[in-house]
């Protein structure tokens, strides 16, 4: 396990390039995003996305870049995490609001201008809200310690600060503690994969439980945190779920997610799951997405949910495009 300690560094021209990015207080520049934010940035390819309610801004993750940027009203990004050192793609993000900062999942899915096929990158970082500075990253390949392969995909907080992050090239969910020292929370091989296939990926917490989705089969599975040995699949009523991406938490009793075509089946779709029994099983509706591609459902302001498409269709195809779109739903 690798855990790189804050750096000092000069913060003057970061904390510039905020004040351009919405980092400013309410009541100064307030922003309430459009129902459809186009946005717009040089091959960026969002794959997930949140609301940071004290900037006023979304953050979106780069695929293409392993970058983090801030989105303005109208579109355009602005780069507040740039560590070229571990970052290759920035996959799953999440806000840890009460120590300030942002988190990413890295990984390596062979499209980011980054990509090195020599190494196995799966890993976790945290970044301050204000300057972008690295405060720690940890190389969860190496916690894994099997020699395999491995990808850091989605993050879900817990209630002390630790991060939860799943693996989707193996059945491994790592927990991180907010210093930066990682264990795996469960190695368990039904939730294994077909080499080259996407597994695990999406991850909520609801009080004390986790909910993680898995890609390639469209299934759900409950963990109980103080009970990792009893991992247990979710009963879902409906339609199976194939390629079941990210998930979003609307509730004790319902979640939100979407599927998409980019593991080469299913389809683009919107999926709301309800509970009536503290997800020992569930009830799954669909209905089309917006968007081509949907990788993600972002929190906004007042209760708003918005869909992220970061065209990683056309990325995927080898044809890299500026655009993205947040679209409320």
């Amino acid at each position: 396990m690798t855990i790189r300690p804050i750096r000092a560094a000069a913060v003057t021209t970061a904390a510039a390039a905020l004040l351009g990015a919405g980092a400013l207080p309410a009541a100064a520049h307030p922003y309430r995003p459009a129902a459809v934010v186009a946005g717009h940035a040089d091959s960026l390819h969002p794959e997930d996305g949140v609301w940071d309610a004290e900037h006023h801004r979304f953050l979106v993750g780069s695929l293409r870049h392993g970058t983090v940027s801030a989105v303005r009203p109208d579109g355009s990004v602005r780069t507040l995490v740039d560590d070229p050192e571990h970052l290759v793609s920035v996959i799953g993000i999440q806000l840890d609001r009460a120590r300030g900062r942002v988190l990413v999942a890295n990984a390596d899915p062979g499209v980011g201008l980054r990509h090195d096929p020599a190494k196995v990158v799966a890993g976790i970082g945290a970044y301050d809200l204000e300057t972008g500075q690295r405060l720690f990253y940890t190389d969860l390949a190496a916690v894994a310690a099997d020699g395999g392969r491995h990808f850091a995909n989605d993050i879900a907080l817990g209630p002390g600060g630790e991060a939860y992050v799943t693996d989707s090239f193996s059945p491994l969910v790592y927990r991180v503690r907010p210093d930066g020292r990682a264990s795996v929370l469960v190695r368990d091989d039904r939730l294994a994969t077909p080499a080259g296939a996407f597994g695990l990926n999406g991850i909520v917490r609801i009080g004390s439980t986790l909910l993680i989705g898995k890609y390639d089969d469209g299934t759900l599975w409950r963990l109980a945190l103080d009970r990792p040995a009893e991992l247990r699949p979710v009963a879902v009523a409906g339609p199976r779920p194939i390629g079941l991406d990210g998930l979003l938490s609307t509730g004790g009793s319902t979640l939100r997610g979407v599927t998409n075509t980019l593991g080469g089946s299913g389809a683009d779709s919107l999926v709301d799951l309800r509970s009536p029994d503290g997800w020992r099983t569930a009830v799954l509706t669909v209905r089309a997405a917006a968007d081509p591609a949907p990788t993600a459902l972002v929190a906004g302001p007042g209760g708003s949910v918005y869909e992220l498409s970061g065209r990683m269709d056309l990325l995927f195809q080898g044809v890299p495009d500026d655009r993205f779109t947040l679209r409320r739903v």
